[in-house]
Formats: structure tokens, C-alpha cells, sequence
């Protein structure tokens, strides 16, 4: 049995040399090759590894250049909004022309292009002109009535012919007061952004031009806030 065992012992011993054996030539083999080609492989890895680095620091440079011009575009804006910013009872006080001039501040704050004033005598039925952020051509009609007036159905007709006439693909009204019920409704059925006196305040304050679109047409204050309209104005 010990003969045996010892045996055993010797076979598992010299397998295992011969697998450090085994090992240790391809290991030399290996360095053997690697020594051969090295001067025809390194300029490949070293192209690999700046290839990396570079491709690895663009990313890092494009990621800090955006989230600091996010950050710019924001502060910018803010500072649009509070430098422009202005009371209902301020812009009641403005003429007409004032008027358009506020509302083409408002548009280039939001990212308008091409913005300006061609009110006049032979506007066309147009205030303002320009182009939205996203490109689209824009007309707007500007009306700074008393807030106990009403927009009728007619002016928002004359906008939507000045639409088609300056081939404009987004018309606004916008008013420092509200619509009448006809006129707000036949703005909502062709595509007319109504910007009453409630969605004025709203866009004065910071909101978008465009994010007034998501409530176009659905009303003009609630009861509470027409009981303080009468308080105020009446």
C-alpha cells in the first residue's frame, strides 16, 4: 500500500512538472514572438491607445461644452425674463407701437429669429414677423385694448387672411385683453394661437410662446378670477 501510494504521489509530481514545463515554453514562445513582431505591432497599439485617449477627451470636452451652454442658455433667459419683465398694469399703459415692440422682445427672448415690427398703415393685417426656434414662419397680430374689451371674431378673421397672404405657417394674436367666446373658439378651429390677457401674464413671466399652444382654447379664466377682474375694472 505505501509503495503504491508513494507511486502515485510520483506520477501526480511529474505531471504537474510537465504541465510548468509546458507552460513556461509557451511562455517563452510567447515572449520569443512577441519580441519578433513588437517593432511592427507597437505602433498599432500605441495608435490604439491615443486613439482612445482622444476619443475619450472629445466626449469629456463635448459633454462640459454642453452642460455649460445649457447652463448659459438658461441664465441667459432668466435674465431676459426678469430685464424684460414687465406688469399687466405697465403694458396697459403702453401705446400701440410700444406694444409690438414688447411682444417682439418677448419673441427673440424665446429664441424667435428674424424677428421685427411691420405694423403700420399697410400691414396687411400683420404686427410682427419672424421665424419660431424651430424654424417655422410666424405672423402676428398685437392688440392693446382696455381689459374690459373683447377681441371679436372679425380680427382674428383679419389675422387669419394676413396668414395666407404672407404665407406664414403659425399665426398669433396676441391681446391685453380676452376674446369673445365666437372669436376664441374660431381661432382654436384654424390653428389661430390666442394669447388672451391670462396667457400674456404667463408668457411675460417666462413661459415659451410655443408651450402656450398646449392651452389654446381652453377658456379664459374661471369664476374666481373673473370676480376680480370686476373688482379691479368695474
Amino acid at each position: 500500500m505505501a509503495a503504491a501510494r508513494k507511486r502515485r504521489v510520483s506520477a501526480a509530481r511529474k505531471r504537474r512538472r510537465q504541465r510548468l514545463g509546458i507552460g513556461a515554453a509557451t511562455g517563452c514562445v510567447g515572449a520569443v514572438v512577441l519580441a519578433a513582431f513588437w517593432s511592427a505591432i507597437w505602433p498599432y497599439l500605441l495608435g490604439a491607445l491615443l486613439l482612445g485617449g482622444a476619443a475619450g477627451g472629445g466626449w469629456w470636452l463635448w459633454r462640459t461644452d454642453r452642460l455649460l451652454r445649457g447652463g448659459d442658455r438658461r441664465w441667459r433667459h432668466d435674465e431676459a425674463v426678469r430685464a424684460g419683465h414687465r406688469t399687466l398694469a405697465q403694458v396697459d399703459a403702453m401705446t400701440g407701437t410700444e406694444f409690438e415692440e414688447f411682444v417682439v422682445e418677448l419673441c427673440r427672448r424665446d429664441g424667435c429669429t428674424d424677428v421685427r415690427r411691420v405694423g403700420g398703415s399697410h400691414d396687411n393685417g400683420a404686427d410682427v414677423r419672424g421665424c419660431l426656434p424651430d424654424g417655422r414662419s410666424m405672423v402676428i397680430q398685437c392688440k392693446r385694448y382696455a381689459p374690459r374689451s373683447r377681441i371679436p371674431s372679425r380680427e382674428v378673421r383679419d389675422l387669419l387672411g394676413a396668414k395666407v397672404h404672407f404665407k406664414a405657417d403659425v399665426a398669433v394674436f396676441v391681446a391685453t385683453t380676452y376674446f369673445s367666446g365666437p372669436a376664441e373658439r374660431f381661432a382654436a378651429e384654424n390653428d389661430v394661437l390666442a394669447v388672451h390677457r391670462d396667457h400674456l401674464g404667463l408668457w411675460n413671466n417666462g413661459a415659451s410662446l410655443l408651450s402656450l399652444s398646449a392651452v389654446n382654447g381652453l377658456g379664459q379664466g374661471d369664476r374666481r378670477h373673473r370676480q376680480r377682474w370686476k373688482e379691479t375694472y368695474e
